[in-house]
This record gives structure tokens, sequence and C-alpha cells, in this order.
């Protein structure tokens, strides 16, 4: 299942409208979660039907008339997901807690029926809500099984549920595949086995100044007036800003690697144990910046669509083992240490890019090495060093990383 985001322009009236929408669907998830609390006291948990429980709300309560009985369904699948979320993190020991009631809902859940999409004159049409304008700015393929309305901050948008048509993809030859080893970091988001540094865009550090000038701003107005209001919007904004120009980014990184490798082996962290150390706020903010996982994501999906593969490599002394002679030093590198030495055959390389070579090897189960090479002088004598090329989070974002793939060194293989 795939989903298309698009913008979506109601007018004023359909505004009141869908705003009231979200508070009674709102509204319904906390009368729900309220019966359950109470069956759970009385030991009758297992009695609850939540579906037959909309359905006798709707009639005790006639205002939940004015939203789309699949909406308000749905809003009961949701709950029911909520608990079995719980359910599932439990198993595992996680502490967990109980549900909470909802202060707010930013979204309307339009499953199968209840909508009309007009792909020519860019219109959809929603029951009990209206004929709405909509910015088509890509082409849909599949079946459409559902549209999601969500208010962000001040904009509304219109997600479809779409079911792909399967496609078989064949795979290439062993011998013909193009393959590559990725090591995720901070000092450069990705250092790649081909020598391809690409930097770390940290949104959220060049966003914090303009953070704390809006709110400077929004503390010398009067509480409740209108320019109150518009100060507290501008900030309401800006997580929004960050999240778009991140995911941005992460799409055509993830989009540039799938297009341009059969075979893609990724440094496989364990990021929630990574964020449980005892770490400066300022990395700490940076791991979490970094949204590894969401790339994660982002690159296995388009490379399952692609008929590529992305395989997950074992980070255990990743950052320790000569990719040269698969030698493993004692001394452990710190974060300040950009070098890598290894104690063995003394081969000196970036440590990431010693890392995404050691990615590549384990993954293949072959020697593998670099092609691009300067002579680094060590000990009185010259030797072969990996040379990385930089490239910025600009010219990911603007495009110009499609002359990477002219360029793209390869790794020998064997």
């Amino acid at each position: 299942m795939l989903s298309y985001k698009f913008r979506i322009y109601p007018n004023k009236n359909q505004k009141q409208i869908l705003e009231k929408n979200l508070i009674l669907c709102k509204d319904m998830y906390n009368l729900l979660l309220e019966q359950l609390n109470k069956a759970k006291k009385e030991g009758r948990e297992k009695e609850i039907d939540l579906q037959a429980l909309v359905a006798k709300i709707k009639e005790e309560k006639p205002k939940f008339k004015e939203v789309y009985s699949k909406a308000l369904q749905m809003v009961s699948y949701q709950l029911k997901s909520n608990l079995k979320t719980l359910k599932e993190l439990k198993k595992k020991g996680k502490k967990v807690g109980k549900l909470r009631f909802k202060k707010r809902i930013k979204t309307i859940n339009y499953n199968q029926s209840g909508f009309f999409i007009d792909f020519k004159k860019k219109k959809i049409s929603f029951s009990k809500i209206g004929t709405i304008n909509i910015k088509i700015h890509r082409k849909v393929e599949g079946k459409i099984k559902g549209v999601i309305i969500k208010k962000e901050v001040d904009k509304w948008f219109a997600i479809l549920q779409v079911e792909e048509p399967q496609i078989q993809q064949k795979e290439k030859e062993s011998k013909d595949q193009r393959v590559v080893g990725i090591d995720l970091g901070i000092n450069y988001f990705i250092v790649d086995s081909n020598g391809f540094a690409i930097e770390n865009p940290k949104i959220v550090d060049k966003q914090l100044k303009r953070i704390r000038v809006l709110y400077r701003k929004l503390s010398r107005k009067k509480k409740g007036s209108k320019n109150f209001e518009k100060e507290k919007l501008k900030i309401e904004k800006l997580p929004l800003k960050i999240k778009n120009i991140r995911l941005d980014f992460l799409h055509k990184l993830s989009k540039y690697y799938v297009e341009n490798y059969d075979v893609i082996y990724l440094e496989d962290l364990d990021i929630d144990n990574m964020l449980k150390g005892k770490h400066k706020e300022k990395l700490h903010m940076h791991i979490n910046d970094a949204s590894w996982a969401t790339f994660k994501q982002l690159l296995s999906y388009k490379a399952e669509r692609a008929g590529k593969r992305v395989v997950a490599v074992d980070a255990e002394n990743t950052t320790q083992r000569c990719s040269n002679c698969g030698h493993i030093n004692k001394k452990k590198l710190q974060l300040k240490d950009r070098i890598f030495i290894c104690e063995k055959c003394g081969f000196t390389a970036d440590r990431d890019f010693n890392a995404a070579m050691d990615i590549l090897k384990t993954g293949l189960g072959q020697p593998v090495e670099p092609v691009n090479t300067y002579d680094h002088q060590r000990g009185g004598r010259f030797e072969k060093a990996p040379l990385l090329c930089e490239i910025s989070a600009k010219e990911i974002i603007t495009g110009h990383e499609l002359s990477m793939r002219q360029e793209a060194p390869l790794v020998r293989v064997g």
C-alpha cells in the first residue's frame, strides 16, 4: 500500500465543517476509551464490541451523525490498533502505561467509500463535507482504497491510500550487479564504499537561531492579541518546515542509491540503544535529527518497488575492524577521532569510509578494495589511501546529485 499526499483547498465553510469533524472524531475516541476502561474495571473487557458501541453512541448523541459513518468506525479501528501496539510492546518487555484521552485528532479517515476524485477537474468530494479543490502534482498508479484528510498547522491535505499493481522486476545476475556499502553517521550523513561523503544537513541546528528569534518576538506581544497569534502560528509552522526539508533530503538521497545500485549493504544501527546512552544534549539532538530509521525505511520500500535489495549488516565492530585485513583494533575510536589506522597492517583511511568498506566486505563475504586513492605518507614510506569525494546537502536537495552518477567510482570486488 502506497500513500500519495496532495494539498487540498477547502473554503471557509468547509474548513469549519472539517474542524467540527475533527472535534467529533476526538470526542468519539475518548467516549470509546472511557467505556473500555469502565468495562476493564468491571471485568467484562472481552464483551465490548467497539463498532457496535459507535452505533449506540450515535443513537444517543445525534451530533455524531454529522460525521460520515465509516470515518467514525475508523476511529474505533484506531483505538483497537493502539491497544494492540501497547500489548505487543508489553510482550517485548517494554514499560508501557495506559492509553490517554486525546486532546485533539488531526485526521479524518474515509476508508473504501464516501469519497470521489475527479482527476481532470482536480476536485475531490467527501460525503457530509462537499467538493474541495485538490492540487494533483503527480500521477496516481493503482487502485485508491481510501483517503485520509489531515490538518498540518493551518494547511489541509488529502492522503490517498493506493494499492499498487504487482510488477515483477527481474533481478540482475550477481556478476552484473552494482553494489555499495553505506555507513551512517553524524559528521557525514552517509559515507559509502565508493568514497562519497554526503554532508549531514543538520536541519534543526540551522533553524535554532530562527526559533529563538521567534520566541523573543512572541514574548513581547500581548497574549491573546492578533499579533500574538500571528507569531504563535509562525512558531507552530517551524517543526513542519523542518520535517519537510528533512523528508525532501531523505527522499532524494534514497532515490539516488536505488537508481544507481542493485544491492545496498546498510549498517544496521540499534538507534533506540544509542539514544539510551549518556550523550551530550547536542549529540542526542543530532542522532534524532539524522532520522536514520526514516532513511532506511524509504530506501527499503523504493528498492522493493524497483526490484533491488537492501541488506542490513550487523554494525558491531565496523568502527574498529580493518576493511583491508579484517583485524579488530583493541583501541576504540572516540567521536573526535576521524582517521582509522590498522594496528596490524597499517591501513589508513577516514574512519567512516573504512566502516563502509567493512560493511560491503561483510555483506558480500569477499574482499574489496577502493579504486580512487591518493599517496599517503606513513613512517617514511608512501602508501595508497582512499580518496573521499564530499557532496553537500544542498547539492542533494537541488538535484545536483545527478552528476554523482557519471563520476561514481566502483570498488574492485574479489
